[in-house]
């Protein structure tokens, strides 16, 4: 074969490639325009109504704002970054703006996905195979939300690690603390980031204190990064987490999340795997795969090992953190060692602003071909939320204060801000000692009736399906005013 033939089969090989990730990053676009997740979630419009407090404000809330039953408790924003993103989408650009938000969250995931199993691979067929299995397994499970912010830096934090540990240079983990600092101020999941890096660090001192002691098994990969630089490396991300408005205040967050019970057993994607969707078991053939590949090698990377052991329990525990398992699953099938030879060229920026141009333009026309506008945009928040009836009360204002059902309260938050709400999503603001009322009050339970929240109320906006409206028909104390097929409104008599 001459030269101009192997030059042209070349080309058609890269062009081949660029086509795959096109096709790849497309259809994760096609679904996530034709979810319209991005507005028909529950919590993305406290989301939105604290981003424009923060713009309105300059500065970020210390208390529970917006709430009527919390206004005064502590309370920490930590997602204020994602949360003025999202403002400022919808301030320019109303819901199309809004929702191509979440849209471009979504694609950021599948693309960090690839980027980093690509970097770990080394080839680009593997790393894109692995990039559609780990995103089939959880991300059309997730709402687009800041814990994306998450998945995105946590690949970036995992493919450093994983490089620094087959080369020994822990030069490559010194952009660290920035990404730190960035992530810390997006979402309260850095706390995984430092986890992995804390994880790198405590295996690698475990090794070589077992070195010393001549305790080392001769079946475990001897620990390559040196202790000290790597020391100072975490030392320095946890400070980097600190600057912020909210610096060490995070932490508390953190551990009243650690204490929290009752949102654990009643919001569904925070409960156990069910096994009743095929994104579960892929789940859990990519974590046993994961494991095969760390357990084949000739030497056994104890800290592949941990990572995949601790990711197992966070993961199986609750299904929101399926993503925690998938990728460093993903991340130690790709990372095998490869001849330096065998490695493939990646994509040069040229060639990546094609694919992202191609995918835009592709996702646009899919996008006015279906109902991606903000005319159905509006229809489907409709479909999800009482829009109608608070439109009747706006026509038809009563005396508050308002008692609104849980999964509404976000909604309500943005939509009806004259009633402050009384429940929303922020579980953190509110904690189980008024979670828990709120949640046997909407299935009305026979307690209701000793709830002050609900007694002290002028106007009660409940989902026509909750409990706690058959037992309001009943009770001689409220009146039914408005119902439709979503909502039902009873002010007190």
């Amino acid at each position: 074969m001459s030269a101009v033939q192997e030059l042209g089969a070349l080309l058609r090989l890269r062009l081949l490639q660029l086509v795959a990730l096109t096709g790849l990053l497309a259809t994760v676009g096609f679904i996530a325009v034709n979810s319209k997740y991005c507005v028909r979630d529950l919590d993305i419009w406290w989301h939105l109504k604290v981003g424009d407090w923060v713009a309105q404000n300059l500065g970020v809330p210390h208390s529970g704002i917006l709430s009527r039953t919390a206004a005064h408790r502590p309370w920490v924003a930590y997602s204020w970054g994602y949360e003025v993103l999202l403002s400022r989408a919808y301030a320019w650009f109303g819901l199309v703006g809004m929702a191509t938000f979440g849209v471009l969250l979504t694609l950021g995931v599948a693309y960090a996905i690839f980027w980093a199993l690509q970097h770990l691979a080394g080839r680009f067929w593997p790393a894109l195979a692995l990039s559609a299995i780990a995103c089939s397994a959880f991300l059309f499970d997730m709402m687009p939300r800041p814990g994306f912010f998450s998945i995105i830096l946590f690949c970036v934090t995992l493919a450093l690690i994983f490089e620094a540990n087959r080369s020994g240079q822990v030069q490559r983990l010194y952009w660290l603390p920035l990404i730190f600092l960035s992530w810390s101020n997006l979402h309260i999941q850095f706390i995984y980031g430092l986890f992995l890096v804390g994880l790198f660090l405590g295996v690698n001192l475990v090794q070589r204190v077992a070195a010393q002691v001549g305790m080392v098994p001769g079946f475990l990969a001897p620990s390559a990064v040196p202790a000290g630089p790597l020391a100072i490396v975490f030392a320095t991300c946890v400070l980097a987490t600190l600057v912020g408005p909210y610096s060490y205040h995070l932490y508390g967050v953190i551990a009243e999340y650690s204490r929290a019970k009752l949102t654990y057993s009643m919001i569904i994607e925070l409960q156990p795997l069910s096994f009743r969707s095929y994104s579960n078991y892929v789940e859990l053939l990519l974590g046993a795969a994961g494991f095969f590949a760390v357990g084949r090698q000739k030497k056994v990377d104890l800290f592949k090992l941990a990572l995949l052991v601790f990711a197992s329990v966070a993961a199986f525990r609750t299904m929101r953190d399926a993503w925690f398992l998938c990728i460093p699953a993903a991340a130690c099938i790709a990372d095998v060692p490869v001849e330096e030879a065998e490695h493939e060229a990646r994509e040069t920026w040229p060639e990546l602003a094609g694919v992202f141009a191609c995918v835009a333009l592709t996702l646009l026309l899919f996008a006015r071909g279906t109902d991606f506008t903000a005319r159905r945009l509006d229809r489907a928040i409709s479909g999800t939320f009482p829009v109608n009836a608070v439109n009747f009360l706006r026509q038809n204002p009563p005396a508050g204060p308002l008692y609104n059902t849980f999964d509404w309260g976000g909604f309500l938050m943005w939509y009806m801000p004259q009633y402050p709400v009384s429940i929303d999503g922020r579980n953190d603001l509110y904690g189980d000692e008024m979670d828990a009322p709120a949640f046997t009050t909407d299935n009305g339970d026979p307690s209701y009736k000793n709830n002050p929240v609900l007694n002290e109320a002028g106007v009660v906006l409940l989902r026509k399906t909750d409990g706690l409206v058959s037992a309001l028909e009943l009770d001689p104390r409220f009146r039914k005013i408005y119902q439709d097929q979503l909502a039902t409104v009873f002010v007190k008599q």
